[in-house]
């Protein structure tokens, strides 16, 4: 017996669930009969609209014990994401403390490649202290550890005068961009039948590993206008953020990461996201094309 028909009384907890990826793991529990108990931030417009598809929203603060304790009621299986912000390894402990008191089974927490020990980057350490804590925590733990997601692309780019350009501090680095739906496909894929994956650290890659001339191409073929790719340092890029207005957080954990992407920590590429889903993740191309009207819609 799979856990999805043992277990299918108990709502799945997705956070971050108005997030890029976790909406779409909101969408194929769904899809797939499952009751899905949606923690948000704050009631909105994006959470009107999953409850409007079936899910029970609850609000709260990951860093509020009480409230996580509330949204992990009669929780069997869990999403946990949280943001490059400030808190990670006390929201991480609430969420395994909360966990226990509620009878958790299995946590599929959100990491990221360069998670380690000696990382520069805080936020890094953090994910890496975090996934110790759900490691000692008594709740069947899994780790995704993605490299950067396609959706840094529409972010990072500046649509001008009819061309595009990604000014990034990563030099002739390589990776294989993975889209936050393929990371959906592969949460959900898990959550819905966890008994194998659990005690695993998953890397996570798109299919094509690139450096961003290369990436700069394909964009540009597909989008069918010129775009480039300029390297730039990471001062450069630190004062570009701030100048949008980014938190120092954030900023530190960039600057730091690019440095770790310069010497190939980012890097390779697999076939995790095929073998537990059955289906091949985007290409940049597929990604692009799908996504087409962000990029013409980023800020110039």
């Amino acid at each position: 017996m799979t856990w999805e028909a043992s277990m299918s009384d108990n709502p799945i907890l997705v956070t971050g669930a108005t997030g890029k990826t976790g909406a779409q793991v909101v969408g194929e529990l769904l899809d797939k009969g499952l009751r899905v108990r949606a923690m948000v931030h704050r009631e909105d417009d994006r959470s009107a609209w999953l409850s409007k598809q079936g899910a029970e929203i609850v609000a709260g603060d990951l860093l509020d014990l009480d409230a996580v304790a509330r949204a992990l009621d009669d929780v069997r299986r869990a999403y946990f994401v949280y943001p490059i912000l400030p808190g990670l390894v006390e929201a991480t402990t609430i969420f395994a403390e909360a966990g226990a008191e509620n009878g958790l089974e299995v946590v599929v927490n959100m990491s990221q490649a360069p998670a380690r020990r000696e990382s520069a980057s805080k936020a890094a350490r953090q994910h890496w202290l975090g996934e110790r804590v759900l490691d000692w925590a008594p709740v069947g733990a899994v780790h995704l550890r993605p490299t950067f997601f396609a959706e840094w692309l529409p972010i990072n780019w500046q649509f001008i005068d009819g061309s595009g350009v990604l000014r990034l501090p990563l030099g002739d680095g390589r990776h294989a961009p993975i889209a936050a739906a393929d990371q959906a496909r592969v949460i959900s894929a898990i959550l819905t039948d966890p008994a194998d994956h659990i005690g695993h650290s998953y890397p996570l890659f798109g299919p094509v590993e690139l450096d961003h001339y290369e990436i700069a191409e394909i964009m540009s073929q597909t989008l069918g206008i010129p775009v480039r790719y300029e390297p730039i340092t990471t001062e450069a890029y630190a004062d570009t953020l701030r100048t949008a207005g980014s938190p120092e957080h954030l900023i530190q954990h960039l600057t730091s990461v690019a440095i770790d992407y310069r010497n190939g920590l980012l890097s390779g590429t697999d076939d995790v996201i095929e073998k537990i889903t059955g289906q091949r993740p985007q290409t940049v191309e597929q990604y692009v094309r799908t996504n087409r009207d962000l990029f013409f819609g980023a800020a110039t």
